[in-house]
């Protein structure tokens, strides 16, 4: 499978490293950050296996942040839509689609 991260993504993986450097210094923005991209690399071997969300979106719920990752199946290709923290208003989440 090949994995497409989607800027939108990028923009939560950035937003989330931010966070965690202001929470507890650079180090634990890089390890957020690693051990975020280790579950998205595992998609490449696991993707369609996750609860789906509205027909639409498989999510990926992330063990070691309270974080989940939006994705779905085309073909061979997983395209990461959205990297969410999961501690927001779910209203907030639904409007991150839109």
């Amino acid at each position: 499978m090949t994995l497409k991260i989607l800027p939108s993504a990028f923009d939560d993986l950035a937003r989330g490293r931010i966070f965690y450097e202001k929470q507890g210094g650079a180090a634990l923005g890089e390890y957020f950050f690693n051990s975020l991209f280790s579950d998205i690399d595992s998609l490449a071997l696991f993707a369609g296996i996750h609860k789906m969300i509205d027909c639409t979106f498989y999510r990926l719920l992330y063990k070691r942040f309270p974080y989940a990752i939006y994705y779905t199946l085309t073909g061979e290709t997983v395209e990461i839509w959205r990297v969410l923290d999961c501690r927001q208003q779910p209203s907030t989440i639904d409007a991150a689609f839109e």
